[in-house]
């Protein structure tokens, strides 16, 4: 079957869920069967669908639990977890921006949604932005958080911490996120190394992908993160239908991301910030 519906939350399938009961929002969750591989995901509130896709070493909860429950007031939200991420098995295929955005892509196809908008964090940006070049008829709006399209783009360092990096040094709410929902837990290791994998052999992507993508796209970035501000300004110019928020904090503050200070104000503003970027009326590309 494509999908293997769950009807009973599990003790792990519990576990760093926000505390939102069914009288307060709709909740679903399944596995979709796609490109070798079962990929979790789950489904809040009702509406137009809004996909949210976390970042690396991450799950649903770890990335988006601080905002799901005001995004889904009006909104039908989709969050999936990609290859070898929280409740989706660890297979032994190279991780790429590129595959995971064949992925969510392949997901919607199976819940027959043909548009959607997205909110991709970290990593996650990454693959947000792939779908918008890989899969334009899929995308209405993007929200790109904390994410990079150059080298260069990061802060000084970040790729020569990046490539001495261990398991030790993965932030243990993370670490403690993947353990508590991963159908084996020992897998936390072979995750790492594909996350890591994938960052120390990126490859600059061309100025001219980034023009290609013609959905309005929002970059948001905190004003401390590991994505340079410059950086985050370069792709706003890129974007033929682009808007920019640089915030302050860091990586990932503003939604609240596990690893992160929590700050509810902060989060709820950010929540504002996506809803009036979503709500406004579609323009034709420049």
């Amino acid at each position: 079957p494509l999908f293997t519906s769950c009807n009973r939350l599990t003790t792990k399938s519990r576990a760093l869920m926000p505390k939102t009961t069914k009288t307060e929002v709709n909740f679903k969750y399944a596995y979709s069967e796609v490109n070798g591989l079962k990929i979790y995901y789950e489904i809040w509130g009702e509406g137009k669908p809004l996909v949210l896709i976390h970042g690396g070493g991450s799950t649903i909860q770890s990335s988006f639990g601080r905002i799901i429950p005001g995004l889904s007031k009006h909104r039908q939200i989709i969050a999936v977890e990609l290859q070898g991420h929280g409740r989706t098995p660890y297979i032994n295929r190279p991780e790429s921006f590129e595959q995971d955005a064949d992925d969510v892509a392949a997901v919607l196809k199976n819940l027959k949604i043909e548009n959607a908008d997205f909110f991709g964090f970290s990593n996650g940006g990454n693959t947000t932005m792939q779908i918008a070049i890989r899969h334009p008829d899929l995308v209405r709006k993007i929200v790109v958080g904390s994410a990079f399209y150059k080298r260069e783009g990061m802060i000084p360092r970040f790729w020569e911490s990046m490539e001495h990096a261990t398991l030790s040094d993965m932030p243990q709410p993370l670490k403690d996120a993947y353990k508590k929902v991963a159908p084996d837990s020992n897998d936390l290791s072979k995750m790492f190394e594909q996350d890591k994998k994938r960052m120390v052999e990126f490859k600059d992507w061309r100025s001219e992908d980034i023009q290609s993508i013609k959905a309005p796209a929002l970059i948001l970035s905190g004003a401390e993160d590991v994505v340079r501000a410059e950086h985050a300004v370069e792709m706003y110019r890129l974007l033929p239908q682009g808007q920019l928020a640089i915030v302050p904090g860091a990586h990932g503050e503003y939604i609240g991301e596990v690893a992160t200070r929590q700050d509810s104000n902060f989060i709820a503003a950010t929540i504002l910030l996506i809803e009036k970027f979503l709500g406004e009326p579609m323009q034709k590309s420049k």
